[in-house]
């Protein structure tokens, strides 16, 4: 049980020769030239925590704009695959019946463009929510995770006081503190109605973004290749769509070698379609009819409502298509910057849109019959077939860019324990944000393919579409004006300017795509309740999970007890002792210690634990405090985790453990011994805080050599004996136990809870991934400990 690999012997060879550098000397405390500053605290889980100085969250980036440029190249091929694509179906969606009853119908549809573009990604995510980057991370859970930061609205109660010591916890929040903002934060932290509201909806919008990577690969790829019948009028539907499936299917088999392979090739063929989109824009603008420029006037858009009443309406989902992709803006903002991405989009994407739309716009004005293959039909002759070959590799990226971000979006779902463990592997050593799910890839393929198979057209696809891409438009505001007069402290003139302006452009494009519910609109909806219905289930038998061992956790005293008992025996090596418990020893210990009544000979009970933030620095990862007494060389550690840190990363994870252990010793020792000093001259040190002036005055003693010599030896020899208690446990061997909880529904539960957690949940649990497999953890030093929780 206590073997380990040769590796690991090479391992812990060199950290013997760390060790024997580190060793406290003993010629005192002066010799050590400690650095006191560092002796702040403990890393206590009880004792409630006081701000350290120097602590800063959000430091901006202090990029100079060579690297700014780059970034905003590289967002080009990244971010703006899908909306740079939306040319290609967005006038024969909005027309979809393939007629124009009036010529001015062409500008009021080109002035609502105009108008959407100008009014959603550029005013309200370039101008409004990229400043509501989680320490430069977007999204839903960046959302999400602000407001769990500035109000204590999580569902699990696993939060502690030390997190908000983590380098990038804090918001930037103004002096004034408004009663607005108290009552509402007042309000959600005593509600549990709203709490459950909030998770809710960030479920859904996860599970709306993870509907659009569906649904995107199908109309982008579908819309690209149905462009070949122009050239090959001969060519069936049938084999259309079957070309789309194949080329889906190469789409998907390749995720496995990460977006990085190939990364440096999305931006310039992006950068290509886009000038070529927008030339020839200008090209039909110039030549076809330039007065669509009166477009500009939004009297256009209410001479078309009075024109077609309820077909203007019904259009809505067809022309909302033009802003597909725009939440990309914000979700993969943490890729690159804030700054980037919004040069990118005002400069390049922004510009080379309006172009396109406006040239096509031109075009139909004079071949008002075309409108079913607009993009196409448009095309000058002599550039059709590199703008065909163009085409098909957009619609490639802009599937890519989709896929990765659903990859994203499910290790975010994972960190909240909102999602069924499944594997999540880097894909790039350069890039963090790249990784790859086996498991989801390949549900994701086969619903391409059945969606593309099933619908055949992208006018019902795109009623799909629309739904998706709205819903999570429509959550975003809401979640931004809850931060903008809980957090921001906004102006309540500008927060009810966003309400009348954008959430009412959004709410009524909702309401048109939502009417084509019945023709394809509710394959979203479908989607999306079966994730919910996932996570739903899955996050409710996790916190569950966790209030059981709440309840049931072993005191420290009992420990003491079962470590006193006679027939205990201690065994040489480091135990780590899994479980998700932050507040206690889990009641799995009593069971393993029932059945095994022997423990190694140091023995760390890991926690692990995700924080409402997007990362964690490696070297404020691990708390630690230890279990009384002394002797026992038990410990507790919380190893913390943002929700986009990978936790299967390659940074030696027991190495990095053992490093900060022994840290955790050494600042505990030396601590002890300022409160010793201090407390013997009459000062005290309050919740394990120390002050400057404390500080040097323990100094000026230890200077003075105030205390006695061989007393200082003696403390010296017993924290050396501690450390290398530790190194040998290490060269010993490392044993990583398990905890793996069989849960079942608790003999008076109800039809609907058994059927949750002993069917639908354990299910799930069978046929996922287990927690070996998620952390890497090598099997042949890994012990599993079963117990039932009855729930």
């Amino acid at each position: 049980m206590s073997s380990t690999s040769d590796e690991h012997h090479v391992e812990a060879e060199s950290v013997e020769e760390e060790r024997q550098q580190e060793q406290v000397p003993q010629q005192g405390l002066v010799a050590k030239k400690l650095s006191w500053h560092k002796l702040r605290r403990y890393d206590s889980f009880d004792v409630e925590s006081r701000r350290i100085p120097g602590l800063h969250g959000h430091a901006s980036k202090n990029q100079d704009w060579s690297v700014i440029l780059h970034l905003a190249f590289q967002s080009i091929g990244v971010i703006y695959g899908d909306i740079g694509t939306s040319p290609l179906y967005v006038y024969s969606s909005t027309f979809a019946s393939g007629e124009i009853k009036h010529t001015n119908d062409i500008l009021g549809v080109l002035s609502l463009i105009f108008y959407t573009l100008t009014l959603i990604p550029l005013i309200k995510y370039v101008l409004i929510v990229l400043r509501a980057t989680d320490n430069g991370e977007g999204g839903t859970f960046a959302l999400y995770s602000l407001v769990c930061r500035y109000a204590k609205v999580g569902l699990t109660p696993n939060e502690q006081a030390e997190d908000k010591e983590v380098s990038n916890f804090q918001l930037e929040l103004p002096n004034d503190r408004l009663k607005r903002a108290s009552r509402i934060k007042t309000k959600l932290e005593n509600s549990r109605f709203a709490k459950y509201f909030l998770l809710l909806a960030t479920m859904l919008g996860t599970s709306m973004v993870i509907g659009d990577g569906v649904l995107t690969p199908c109309i982008s790829v579908l819309s690209a290749v149905g462009g070949i019948k122009e050239a090959k009028p001969d060519m069936s539907q049938d084999m259309i769509v079957w070309i789309s499936v194949g080329i889906l299917i190469c789409l998907f088999m390749v995720q496995r070698f990460g977006t990085d392979k190939v990364g440096y090739s999305f931006a310039p063929i992006i950068c290509v379609w886009f000038a070529m989109i927008g030339g020839i824009g200008v090209y039909n603008f110039i030549k076809f009819d330039p007065s669509v420029v009166k477009a500009l006037n939004p009297k256009y858009i209410v001479d078309y409502f009075k024109r077609n009443k309820k077909d203007a309406w019904i259009s809505l989902g067809g022309a909302v298509l033009a802003i597909t992709g725009t939440e990309a803006l914000f979700a993969d903002v943490g890729h690159f910057s804030v700054k980037s991405v919004q040069i990118s989009m005002c400069c390049v994407t922004y510009p080379a849109l309006v172009l396109a739309y406006t040239g096509q716009a031109s075009f139909l004005r004079k071949n008002t019959d075309l409108v079913s293959n607009t993009f196409y039909e448009s095309i000058p002759h002599g550039l059709y077939w590199p703008m065909f070959v163009v085409a098909v590799a957009a619609s490639i990226i802009a599937s890519q860019a989709m896929i990765s971000g659903t990859f994203s979006i499910i290790q975010q779902s994972l960190s909240l324990g909102c999602f069924p463990r499944v594997k999540v592997s880097h894909t790039s050593t350069k890039y963090e944000g790249q990784v790859y799910v086996p498991e989801v890839n390949y549900l994701l393929m086969l619903a391409c393919i059945g969606v593309t198979l099933g619908f055949r057209s992208t006018v019902k696809i795109g009623n799909a579409y629309g739904i998706a891409v709205v819903f999570v438009m429509t959550l975003t505001s809401s979640f931004i004006v809850l931060i903008m007069i809980m957090i921001w402290k906004t102006n309540l003139l500008l927060v009810v300017a966003y309400v009348t302006i954008i959430s009412t452009v959004e709410f009524v494009y909702l309401s048109s795509v939502l009417y084509k519910f019945d023709q394809g609109g509710y394959l979203p909806l479908a989607f999306a309740s079966v994730l919910m219905f996932i996570m739903f289930v899955w996050n409710y038998v996790y916190k569950r999970k966790y209030y059981y061992e709440m309840e049931h956790k072993i005191s420290p005293e009992k420990v003491k007890e079962i470590a006193n008992d006679s027939n205990f025996s201690r065994i040489p090596g480091l135990a780590m002792f899994y479980s998700e418990l932050v507040h206690g020893i889990p009641p799995i210990f009593k069971h393993y210690m029932t059945n095994v009544p022997a423990l190694h000979s140091v023995l760390v009970f890991v926690s692990i634990k995700s924080l409402p933030i997007s990362k964690v620095p490696v070297e404020e990862r691990f708390l630690f405090r230890r279990i009384e007494p002394r002797e026992l060389n038990i410990f507790r550690c919380v190893a913390r985790y943002g929700y986009t840190d990978v936790r299967n990363e390659e940074e030696l994870f027991e190495r990095k453990l053992v490093e900060k252990l022994k840290e955790f010793i050494k600042e505990e020792f030396f601590l002890t011994i300022v409160n010793l000093i201090t407390h013997r001259d009459g000062e005290h040190v309050e919740d394990g805080m120390v002050t400057d002036n404390q500080i040097h005055h323990v100094e000026d003693q230890t200077k003075q050599l105030g205390e006695d010599h061989d007393q200082e030896q003696k403390r010296n020899e017993v924290l050396n004996r501690e450390i290398d208690a530790v190194d040998n446990a290490w060269h010993a061997g490392v044993v990583h136990l398990i905890g793996e909880n069989e849960v079942t529904a608790s003999k008076d539960s109800g039809i609907v809870k058994r059927i949750l957690i002993d069917y639908v949940y354990s299910f799930m649990k069978r046929n996922l991934r287990q927690s070996d497999k998620v952390f890497d953890i090598p099997r042949k030093r890994m012990l599993k400990v079963g117990m039932t929780y009855e729930l």
